[in-house]
Parts: structure tokens; C-alpha cells; sequence
């Protein structure tokens, strides 16, 4: 990707379906004989990748456009295989619905972002108490159960795939199943929507206890994937570090309050116009501090975005990252473009000096890229970002998006 920097961001922005829903709903489809369709399905590497391992177990699936219809009448398979996994994380998933539809998964240890370990344990430990046996053959987990059965689980942290993979675990489970310090995002409410819409019974969803009671089957529905928040509030850090005025459309902003709040602070007026969202930058980009946290908190997949952001404005903030190890792989890139940042432990330290110059850096992983970006729409001169198949995982024609809005931003072959 090569940006020449300065440029005002002005124009319209439509925000497409999240990414991290449409996974774990797409893997959902596993639940039912019957066909759903998807509306607003994103078209991103990772929902391509879903697609592929959906397929190599059998099931049929049609796109057209942002919908998808999906049928796992042909199910014949239960084993996810390692060259699809271990490009993507999410693809662990795969396990709930396999173990509620056939009581038997294989899936290899996953892949993904290199942003620390996110370890699985806590699913597995809850597969276990859901009556599941599990094994770890070649680099392949392996679950098994006679039958599943209700549960209580707690988690000792809140893990958003963990509460996923249960809830579609313990959908079709004899009994009932409670799950306490349950992940309270809004793509975790979307799976428990869409799971009720097909005839589960999911209650408590958005709150910390989650019941699911299983019932006997599932049948087929229709849905509609809500907008990406992640991809609404990457777009508002480009309007504010841009000096820009963006009408974006589509955004969830009640699950954006607090990344909204971060931005006003940084100098941002954003507002609902006609059922869109204005987002316009008055004067200089203000420092704050922020700290990760589980949602309702200020979301992990924004703080590489929003320390680009800091990088402009003048004096010092503080970002915590509370939620992944190994999060900041981007200040290395940062700094190759003149940023002051200094990390202890999770925190980073960023010296604001108003700006930022050009210059070639790489892509480390999905959010650093779109933080990469953010920076090179603003900084003086040219910036060359590789490796961007980072960024097509999460962001659907992110440069022609930019452009629409008066960005200079191309793609070229390396």
C-alpha cells in the first residue's frame, strides 16, 4: 500500500458487516440441517478462509454479493485441517458446533496474529465440564463426547471465542448450562441472537451470566450480520488525524461508547445526522490515555489506531494494554516514521510531536496495519506499507473506501 500523506479526509464511508461476527455465525450454520442465510457478510480473507473449512466439511455454500446461504446437510466430516487453521484463530470455533452436531472435533492448534499466546484452555476445560473427552494428537486437539450435557463454567477471565465456542457447544446439550464472567461483546450477543433466531434458548446475553437450555435441534433462519465497530472507529481515527469531516454510515455506536469517548477527548465532534454518523475533527489532535479492557471497556483492537493518533497530537499519553501480550509490534514501525515511543511492560509511553514522515514499514498484523495506515494518511511524504494481507483480513477495500473520502492511497505488487 503506498499513501501520500496530508491529505484531508473528506466524504462519505459506508461501514460493511463485522468481520468478528460473521465467523462464528458462518461456523454456526454447522448447527442445523436446514439452510440460513447471511446478509451483510463481509468480503475479507478470514470469511473466505471460514468459507474454504465450511466446504471441506462438507457443507454447501452460495455467495451472492454480501449474502451467503449456507446448508451443512452434507456434513461428513469433523476434523479441521491445519493449512485453513493455521492462518486464523477463529477458526477454533469450528468446535463447539462439530462437538454439539456429531460429539467429535479435530481441529489443529490455531494460528493467526502474532499477538501473544490467547490460549484455548479455558474452551477446552469447558468442553470437558460439557462431558467432552480431550486429546492432544500431532498438533491436533481432538474432543469426543457419548453426550453433552448441561454445566456450570466460570472463567477465570472473560474470553470472547471461549464464550462462543460454548455457547454453540451447549445449545443442543441435554440440560442447562450457565456460563459466569461470560465475554459480554457485542459479537457474542450477535451469536446468541442469531443461535435464538434458529430456535436455541440463550438468555442473559450481554450481561456476565449467560443460560443457554438445550434444546433437542435447530432449524434454519435468516439474518442479518450487524456493522463492524473495529472497522467504524478505524475510519473516525482516520477522519481526526486527518483534520477530516467524514459522514460514516452504518455505524453501531452504542457499542462504540467508549472509543467515542476517547475520541472527543482527542478533540473530535462526532454526532448522529440522518441516521449516520458525522465525525469531524476541530483543531489539533489532543492527547489522552486510554487502557484496554473487555467490553464495555476501550476495545484492544483499537489501541494500535488510536496510538497512531497519538503520534500527532502534542505532549505525552499513556496506552495500557491489558487484554493481549504482545501487542505492540507496531511501535517499532511507528517510531521508523519519527514517533517517540517509549514501552514498559504494557504500557507505551508516546511522546506527541504534531507529526509524523514517511517511510517504508511492514505490517505486523491486522490492527497494526490499519494503525500503519492511519499514520500514513497523515504524515508528511510517502509511506509503503508491506505485507498488507494483514489488513484484507479485516477491512473490506479499506484504500477504496479511503479514496472515495479524498485519500491518495494505492495498492501495487510488490
Amino acid at each position: 500500500m503506498i499513501i501520500e500523506g496530508g491529505q484531508r479526509l473528506i466524504g462519505e464511508i459506508r461501514v460493511g458487516g463485522a468481520k468478528n461476527a460473521a465467523l462464528p455465525l458462518l461456523l454456526a450454520a454447522l448447527l442445523t440441517d436446514e439452510e440460513v442465510i447471511l446478509h451483510n457478510v463481509p468480503d475479507l480473507r478470514d470469511v473466505t478462509t471460514v468459507e474454504k473449512l465450511l466446504e471441506s466439511l462438507g457443507v454447501a455454500i452460495t455467495r451472492k454479493g454480501s449474502d451467503a446461504v449456507i446448508n451443512a446437510r452434507g456434513l461428513n466430516a469433523i476434523e479441521a485441517p491445519y493449512d485453513l487453521v493455521k492462518t486464523m484463530r477463529a477458526s477454533v470455533l469450528v468446535m463447539g458446533p462439530l462437538l454439539s452436531r456429531r460429539l467429535e472435533s479435530k481441529v489443529s492448534l490455531p494460528g493467526g496474529c502474532a499477538i501473544g499466546t490467547r490460549p484455548i484452555n479455558l474452551h477446552l476445560n469447558g468442553f470437558e465440564a460439557l462431558g467432552a473427552k480431550i486429546s492432544l494428537e500431532h498438533g491436533d486437539i481432538h474432543a469426543k463426547a457419548k453426550k453433552l450435557k448441561g454445566a456450570a463454567i466460570d472463567f477465570p477471565i472473560p474470553t470472547v471465542t471461549g464464550t462462543e465456542n460454548l455457547m454453540m457447544a451447549a445449545c443442543l446439550a441435554k440440560g442447562e448450562t450457565v456460563i459466569e464472567n461470560a465475554a459480554r461483546e457485542p459479537e457474542v450477543v450477535e451469536l446468541g441472537r442469531f443461535i435464538n433466531a434458529m430456535g436455541g434458548d440463550i438468555s442473559g446475553l450481554g450481561t456476565r451470566t449467560l443460560t443457554i437450555r438445550g434444546v433437542s435441534e435447530l432449524h434454519g433462519a435468516e439474518y442479518s450480520i450487524m456493522p463492524d465497530r473495529v472497522e467504524a472507529a478505524t475510519y473516525m481515527a482516520a477522519a481526526g488525524v486527518t483534520q477530516g469531516n467524514i459522514l460514516l454510515k452504518g455505524v453501531p455506536v452504542a457499542s462504540l461508547k467508549a472509543v467515542i469517548d476517547k475520541l472527543v477527548e482527542a478533540g473530535m465532534e462526532i454526532k448522529e445526522e440522518n441516521g449516520n454518523t458525522r465525525c469531524l475533527m476541530i483543531g489539533p489532535v489532543r492527547n489522552v490515555d486510554v487502557k484496554t479492557m473487555p467490553y464495555p471497556g476501550f476495545p484492544t483492537d483499537m489501541q494500535a489506531q488510536l496510538m497512531a493518533m497519538m503520534c500527532f497530537a502534542t505532549g505525552l499519553s499513556v496506552i495500557s494494554e491489558t487484554v493481549f501480550e504482545n501487542r505492540f509490534m507496531h511501535v517499532g514501525e511507528l517510531k521508523r516514521m519519527g514517533a517517540d515511543i517509549h514501552v514498559e511492560g504494557h504500557s507505551a509511553i508516546i511522546r506527541g510531536k504534531g507529526g509524523l514522515s514517511g517511510a517504508p514499514v511492514m505490517a505486523t498484523d491486522l490492527r497494526a496495519s490499519a494503525s500503519l495506515v492511519i499514520a500514513g494518511l497523515a504524515a508528511h511524504g510517502t509511506t509503503e506499507i508491506s505485507r498488507i494481507y494483514h489488513l484484507d483480513r479485516g477491512y473490506e477495500k479499506m484504500e477504496e473506501k479511503l479514496q472515495s473520502a479524498g485519500a491518495v492511497i494505492r495498492r501495487v505488487r510488490e
